[in-house]
């Protein structure tokens, strides 16, 4: 029978990856996060015992909270976190109950170090196209809401990476984790290491973003629509960071057709998404 104000991970899994998605907040204590360095996709960790600090940014959207098993401490925060005047609800079997139900996580491990506060740093060539904007949308929807991306002159990706803490990625370098390998395009790398390859609608958009931005469009045929819209933002834009806001809602387009309508061919139905509110309340 479910339990009050709280959700459970096949609902919950619905709504990771897209935009008007709840915030999702792991307030396990370090040392049992650090027995088991694992994170639901687009987690944010925050510190239990300083709520009234983390929760002022919070107002306005809906919060799920995850503790190990899903028990007093996430149901506490969420309790307070209602006082406060978010609307918040607690997961049902916590991060435990996630993993026991097959879902993907994401291993800490492989993830930069944090800055000051807690955000992942990346920093990439300039001007990007296809895998330069994949790959942040990537990252902003399945491990950093946070992150920041610095785009810079080819010759200076190293050197920022190195004084400002960033990962370099999608560039050939010494040590560059983050980049081609073999046919594979950064966002194949980034998906498989981030734990995500085996999460059906990513394993759908990974050929398309290969394909886009390896030359070969023909791969599939999703992957010449991605390369001419791709083209097309990086003419419209002069500033990287308008670019890459324009692609978020791009690659938004493209992960929910493979989630929802890879079947679906046009047609006179209309297919009229419900209000963001709607979506995280009925768990569409």
């Amino acid at each position: 029978m479910p339990v009050l104000n709280t959700i459970s991970p096949d609902k919950l899994v619905r709504l990771v990856g897209i935009p008007a998605g709840p915030v999702v907040i792991d307030v396990r204590p370090d040392d049992e996060f650090a027995a088991e360095p694992l994170l639901i996709p687009g987690i944010l960790r925050r510190p239990p015992d300083d709520i009234g600090r983390w929760a002022v940014g919070l107002h306005g959207r809906s919060v799920i909270v995850a503790c190990r098993d899903g028990g007093a401490l996430s149901q506490g925060v969420a309790a307070r976190l209602r006082h406060e005047g978010v609307s918040a609800e607690a997961l049902e079997g916590g991060v435990a109950g996630w993993a026991g139900a097959g879902l993907p996580m994401v291993p800490n491990m492989v993830l930069p170090p944090r800055d000051g506060e807690g955000r992942t740093v990346w920093v990439t060539r300039g001007r990007p196209k296809v895998d330069r904007i994949a790959c942040p949308w990537l990252i902003r929807r399945f491990v950093d809401p946070s992150a920041i991306f610095l785009f810079v002159a080819p010759s200076e990706v190293e050197g920022v990476a190195e004084r400002f803490g960033a990962a370099p990625f999608d560039i050939e370098g010494d040590g560059v984790v983050w980049s081609h390998q073999g046919e594979l395009c950064t966002f194949d790398v980034m998906v498989k290491a981030f734990g995500l390859g085996d999460y059906a609608p990513l394993a759908r958009l990974a050929p398309i973003v290969r394909g886009a931005d390896t030359g070969r469009p023909d791969l599939v045929p999703e992957a010449a629509g991605l390369l001419a819209a791709s083209l097309g933002l990086s003419r419209m834009y002069a500033d990287d960071q308008e670019q890459l806001e324009a692609g978020m809602l791009l690659y938004d387009a493209f992960y929910r057709w493979c989630r929802d309508a890879t079947d679906e061919t046009h047609n006179w139905v209309s297919h009229q998404p419900a209000k963001a509110r709607a979506k995280v309340k009925g768990r569409s």
